[in-house]
């Protein structure tokens, strides 16, 4: 079916009117047929198309159609005539001729035209002024016209080539100035409850959702000044129920021509207010639309709700002899498109079929051994909003939602019906839903008063429920494979996050921003070092920043949930209990009922209150279990009188379980790190000495994130009276067994220099100590040299270069020049013969010393080599030992752009000199 809406303008002809005249009923005589000379001069103030299938189900649709159109325009005292003619008009197109249908609606300050038009032109229709007989009253088809001639003002056929069209006019009866629709009168205890005085909130919404105008009432119903929330979008304040990949949400709503049904508005005090909402969708003189949502409090809906039609009989037959839809029967059409729509539309035509004062409904888990609360209408649905309860409530038939059930006094059984307790709810009747002898829901109806239903009520809400049964079980079904469709899709996006980091405190924030608002109001993720030690409340996130403090005090004043391995999701009632305990006290003392001084709290009231609202509804536990160990908790909250959903719950412990894996590696992680960078540290000299007559400097920088033990090292230390002795080195690989042996040559070198050895005999002894590691051994290049100052300023370097990058000087006119002869790498060969070379460095001097990380650092083929430091190095004359080291160091971080790939470490000697230093 496509449906159109124009309003106001005078109304263009739809189709062409050649063909046959307009013709006329009068009813003198006989019946018979007579041209209409009278145009269509009235002023069009609406018009409402639609066309239909060559379907059976078509016929009710357009009934539905044509229904609600006229009591959207208010002409709900020519509904009925005007459904019975659509309905004949539309049967014999769509199943006698098997064409498709247009219908149009328009409306007049006189009344409505209706036009028909199929595309079957060859039926014929009586010649003018030629006696008719209209047909056989038991005939199937044929009654179109004849009802027509019966019940219009005026009614006609046109004929174009392609298309016949009957069209009738029905004209508004004569009624009193200002009545639109009227009921009866009724007895005082039969009008609808309402407050003492009825607020209705005014609300208009722009395109952007944003609101433009709020009334004294709104401001009195929610607790907001006009300039508070003018200007904010309504889907802040609004408590639309919402799951991942499912439902339409408020936004969609507010786009539609009309609306009506409850949510929630979040109040200034942080509670929900469920509200009855009628939607209309109005535009202003310039074309700007715009939505007019008028609110009350959902016990009052009745100042609001639009009078519900129901069928005159159960039984009812269409045009075409068939039965009606049951379905259709009970929910109205078009039915809602989604399942949240379709179970409360459910629920409250239940209520007013029974005329009960709340209905509800529950579907039941996959197990069939609980049932969750999905709909419900004069109940405090917030609260009652996918809470459970057991399938086997108690003994007996009546403790069962399997079969049908009526409670005469529910005072009389306490506990009989746990939904209904505390709602002042007397008397109920309760129905099962099943598909194919599945449990699939249970349908009640409850009232105030006692004894208000007997079995007869419950045969009736049984038909009901039979006829519902099928399509809300397809609704759900096709919602739970939405959910699942975005659940999977939230599961790899959340997979992929938390894969992507190994730091401990950013595993903790992803985890609570992934499930806040998604899954839960507010979360705390509790983490545990070891088996000894005690729950920690690590990470607090609310939706609401300015609560978060308050929710991660309250939950420190408390005892943490027990590390309990089982999995799945367990209720967890402390800081709910907590939460209305210190609101409670801090109520009493601003009213000074505990003797204590006010003023001091006075301040904190709010924060208060609103941490007790945040916290108020369901707490769920999840353990984070990680290689068969509980490392953590993840807990999650709703607000104030709400519940988890069992898909969300489901959902949550696929991710906890995720989330828990990322977080025990982020914990191992964090340890090998810690681990490799203290290792790294006792590999290095804590300090360097100082040397008079000679300026040392040090640079070291670690490639990698910090997890891997290098295999650079340098050291410079005293040897006696006058000698030091100094080393750089890199040991082939990195991690536990390069560590080894750095710790080794390092700490040997130092011991066999202090021996009074030579520098190759020191080397030799090294060599033979790392061949003796055997497997665990590594070839190490090393230079390493001793130093004498002298007492003309000047510096003696003895040194050896054991197959490492050759040292270079810096000579105070700028040449540049190797200090050392290449000798064989020290831990490969036995026999090793090396020798030292003497160097003096004059005043001015820089001796320079590298590992390889800086030498081989490359750019794609480029590469710096010891040309390119040696050309960098001629840069630096007259700079002290810091500057040489800091300028080589900043030159090869800028050779390329990619971050350093292996260890460099850079040590620079300079002998000052006599008259510039």
């Amino acid at each position: 079916m496509t449906t159109g809406l124009i309003p106001g303008g005078q109304n263009p002809d739809p189709r062409p009117t050649g063909g046959l005249p307009q013709q006329r009923h009068e009813p003198v005589g006989q019946a018979a047929l007579h041209v209409d000379n009278r145009s269509r001069s009235s002023v069009i103030t609406a018009r409402a198309a639609a066309s239909f299938e060559p379907l059976g189900r078509s016929v009710a649709t357009a009934r539905s159609f044509v229904r609600d159109t006229l009591q959207g325009w208010g002409f709900a005292d020519i509904v009925d005539d005007a459904v019975v003619l659509t309905s004949e008009l539309v049967t014999n197109a769509v199943v006698h001729a098997g064409t498709s249908a247009d219908v149009l609606c328009l409306r007049s300050d006189e009344g409505v035209r209706i036009e028909v038009a199929d595309r079957y032109p060859e039926r014929e229709i009586p010649l003018q002024g030629q006696a008719v007989n209209m047909g056989n009253l038991d005939r199937e088809g044929g009654r179109g016209l004849q009802l027509c001639a019966a019940l219009a003002g005026r009614w006609g056929v046109e004929y174009t080539p392609t298309h016949k069209q009957v069209w009738f006019q029905l004209d508004l009866p004569e009624r009193p100035v200002g009545t639109r629709t009227a009921g009866p009168s009724l007895p005082a205890d039969l009008l609808p409850l309402a407050d003492g005085r009825v607020r209705v909130a005014v609300v208009q919404i722009d395109r952007t959702c944003a609101i433009t105008s709020w009334n004294e009432d709104a401001e009195e119903l929610f607790g907001y000044a006009a300039e508070q929330v003018i200007g904010k979008p309504l889907t802040d304040l609004a408590a639309w129920p919402h799951t991942p990949g499912t439902g339409t949400g408020i936004a969609e709503a507010l786009q539609l021509s009309r609306w009506e049904g409850s949510y929630g508005i979040r109040a200034a005090n942080g509670r929900v207010t469920s509200v009855y909402a009628s939607h209309l969708r109005v535009r202003d003189t310039g074309g700007e639309p715009s939505t007019v949502c008028l609110l009350v409090r959902d016990h009052e809906r009745a100042v609001l709700q639009t009078p519900l039609r129901g069928p005159a009989t159960d039984t009812a037959t269409s045009a075409d002899g068939q039965s009606a839809d049951p379905f259709e029967v009970f929910i109205g059409s078009p039915a809602p498109d989604d399942l949240d729509g379709l179970l409360q539309r459910t629920v409250e035509r239940a209520r007013d079929m029974l005329d009960g004062d709340s209905a509800f409904l529950l579907l039941a888990t996959d197990d069939e051994t609980e049932l969750e609360v999905r709909a419900s209408t004069g109940l405090p649905s917030a609260r009652q909003r996918f809470a459970r309860v057991p399938v086997e409530a108690g003994p007996g038939r009546y403790g069962s939602a399997r079969m049908p059930a009526v409670h005469d006094d529910l005072s009389a059984v306490p506990g009989a019906v746990p939904l209904l307790s505390g709602t002042g709810m007397r008397s109920v009747v309760t129905v099962p839903l099943k598909v194919e002898g599945r449990l699939t829901g249970s349908l009640g109806v409850a009232a105030e008063g006692p004894g208000r239903y007997s079995n007869e009520e419950a045969l009736r809400l049984q038909f009901a429920a039979d006829r519902i049964a099928l399509a809300v079980e397809s609704a759900r079904l096709g919602e739970l494979e939405r959910l699942r469709r975005g659940s999977l899709s939230f599961l790899v996006e959340a997979s992929d996050l938390l894969a992507g980091t190994l730091d401990r405190d950013q595993t903790l924030a992803l985890m609570a921003q992934m499930t806040v608002p998604t899954l839960a109001t507010w979360c705390a993720v509790y983490t545990i070092a070891d088996q000894a030690s005690d729950p920690y409340l690590s990470y607090v996130l609310h939706e609401d920043e300015e609560l978060i403090d308050g929710i991660k005090s309250l939950l420190s004043k408390i005892q943490p949930p027990d590390p309990v391995p089982t999995p799945g999701a367990r209720v967890w009632s402390a800081p709910a209990e907590a939460a209305h305990q210190a609101a409670l006290r801090s109520s009493m003392r601003s009213l000074g009922l505990s003797g204590g001084p006010t003023h001091q709290i006075a301040s904190g009231i709010g924060p208060t209150l609103a941490t007790a609202s945040a916290v108020g509804g369901e707490t769920v536990v999840l353990p984070l279990v990680a290689r068969n160990r509980v490392i953590g908790m993840l807990t999650l909250g709703k607000p104030a009188d709400e519940h988890f959903r069992q898909e969300i719950l489901e959902l949550a412990e696929d991710l906890s379980r995720r989330a828990a894996l990322a977080l025990d590696n982020a914990r191992l992680y964090s340890e090998r790190t810690a681990i490799s960078q203290s290792l790294q540290r006792s590999l290095l000299p804590p300090e360097l000495p100082e040397i008079d007559g000679v300026e040392v400097e040090v640079i070291y920088r670690a490639a990698g994130e910090g997890n891997e033990v290098g295999g650079d090292f340098y050291d410079v230390f005293p040897i006696s009276d006058g000698a030091y002795g100094f080393a750089i080195g890199d040991v082939c690989g990195t991690g536990p067994n390069a560590a080894a042996v750095t710790g080794l040559a390092r700490h040997a070198l130092r011991l066999l220099a202090r021996e009074g050895l030579s520098g190759p005999a020191v080397l030799e002894r090294l060599n033979s100590a790392i061949l003796d590691e055997g497997a665990r051994s590594r070839f190490l290049t090393l230079l390493y040299g001793e130093l004498w100052p002298q007492e003309d300023g000047s510096a003696r370097l003895k040194v050896v270069c054991a197959g490492h990058p050759l040292p270079l000087r810096l000579r105070q006119d700028g040449t540049v020049e190797p200090a050392a002869e290449p000798q064989p790498l020290l831990g490969v060969m036995d026999d090793l013969e090396l020798y030292e070379e003497t160097v003096t460095l004059d005043p001015g001097d820089v001796l320079l010393c590298v590992t390889d990380g800086v030498t081989e650092r490359r750019e794609g083929t480029r590469m710096l080599g010891d040309d390119g430091l040696a050309d960098v190095l001629t840069t630096c004359t007259g700079l002290t030992a810091g500057a040489v080291a800091a300028r080589i160091m900043r030159a090869v971080e800028r050779f390329a752009s990619d971050a350093p790939s292996d260890d460099m470490a850079i040590l620079a000697m300079r002998v000052p000199g006599l008259h510039n230093d």
